[in-house]
Formats: structure tokens, sequence, C-alpha cells
């Protein structure tokens, strides 16, 4: 059984402010094929700030009005997950993280002995940060830190990203017509981590640096990154099912 963790960005799962149903329903089907192809997936899934506007328009420019947002638009979130799977017959669970769980190795291993139990059972542990308590997943992460360590720590395969950004290139593809697609990525350098951060809507805390920081850390530890279109999941079938790399850069030691 190979076991995958798939990050979902808050682009792909919100529009005009909402949370993008159609697009949600697509990563499910997507996590129900993998399951038939022999996957374990595990879902880090963003979003959660979005529902929750949906129900009380706070200023999200304000860190509590974030954390107040999450805490509203959490379960909101889980329910329409546990809807769309459910038409498949299939269970998902939520599960709450915050950083310090991956500096105790003891919490590490109570985590994952969690997580183990869900996948034997055919559950798909939806994973978040805690973002009514954490204050650095709301300002700068997005999840792709916090998918990068729960790939490392619950011992999946390949972390897969997929984002608004459907690959990485030589050069910025918004400004240079003729930036070129990586395919595939040995290694990162210094100062590509240390760029400033470009989130492209109004409710991501990301962008490429986030990512690349963590492509970086699993490359660090001898494990893969696939960065893929999240709006178009074609890529990520082809790479996952059909064993064809066409679209998406893989990050690989």
């Amino acid at each position: 059984m190979k076991r995958i963790v798939i990050k979902v960005g808050s682009h792909v799962l919100t529009e005009n402010g909402a949370v993008a149903k159609e697009r949600l329903l697509g990563l499910v089907e997507l996590i129900v094929d993998l399951e038939k192809n022999g996957y374990e997936t595990i879902l880090v899934s963003s979003g959660a700030v979005a529902a929750g506007y949906t129900q009380l328009p706070l200023d999200k420019g304000i860190v509590a009005n974030r954390q107040a947002l999450a805490a509203i638009g959490q379960p909101l979130l889980l329910k329409m997950y546990q809807e769309k799977f459910a038409k498949f017959g299939m269970l998902c669970s939520q599960v709450l993280l915050s950083a310090d769980v991956f500096e105790n190795p003891g919490h590490i291993a109570h985590a994952k002995a969690a997580i183990d139990t869900l996948l034997k059972n055919k559950v798909v542990p939806i994973i978040n940060e805690n973002d009514t308590v954490s204050i650095e997943e709301l300002v700068f992460g997005d999840n792709d830190r916090l998918s990068a360590h729960v790939a490392h720590y619950f011992d999946a395969n390949l972390l897969v990203i997929l984002s608004d950004i459907d690959a990485y290139y030589d050069k910025d593809p918004h400004k240079y017509k003729d930036a070129k697609q990586r395919l595939v990525v040995h290694e990162i350098q210094e100062e590509e981590l240390h760029a400033e951060h470009t989130p492209n809507n109004t409710f991501a805390t990301g962008g490429i640096v986030t990512k690349l920081q963590a492509a970086d850390f699993l490359l660090k530890h001898g494990r893969k990154m696939f960065l893929a279109n999240g709006f178009d999941l074609s890529d990520v079938r082809n790479f996952l099912i059909e064993n064809q790399h066409k679209g998406g850069t893989l990050f690989v030691g």
C-alpha cells in the first residue's frame, strides 16, 4: 500500500468568497480513485477560514478574526467533506494538529498511531492546523510546511500539493512569456527559499516560496513532493494513477 499526503490550498477550494463545492467533489473523487488503485491518502485541507467567512464576514486582515473564522468554518468544511465522501461509501475524519506536536517524539507517535488506525480502517484523515491557537500557519504557511511534516513524520512516500501554481518554472510565468516548466527538481537553491511570499488570493497565505520550503524539507529527509494544478486534476491523475509525468513538477533527491 502506497501512502501519500495530498495538500489542497485555499485558492483551489474557494471561489467568490465561498467554498468551491464542485472542486471539493473533484478532490474527493480523486481520493476515492486513488484508494481503488492501492493508495492510502492523508488529506491536508485549507479552506476553514473561507467557510467561516460565508457565515460571518469579518475582516480577514486581523489575525484574531481569521482565528475566529477558522473556528466557525472548520466544522462546516468537515461536514462538506463528510457529505461528499458518503456518496462513495467512505468515511473521513478530522485531525487538528499544532506545530509543537512535531517537536515531541511522544506526541508524534500518538498522532501517527491514530492516523495509522484510521487508514487501516479505510477512513480518510483530514488534517488542518489548529488555527484557533496557531498563529504562524495563518500568517505564513497556508499548510504547505504542515503537510511536509505530516508526510515525513507519518511515513508517506510522497507529498502532493494541489495549487493554483501548476508547476515550478525557471522564472515567474506571470511576468515572462518564455518561462519554462521544470518537470523534475533535485535541489533547491538557498535564495529560492527566502524570496518574497506571493499568495494569489484573499484566503491564501502561502505562495511558491512556502511550497519550495516544503519541498526542501522533504528532500533533506529523503522524501518526494509533487506540485500540480488543483483546478484541473488531470496532471495528478496521470502521475499517480497512469504513471505518466506530463505536467506538474516532481521534487526528488
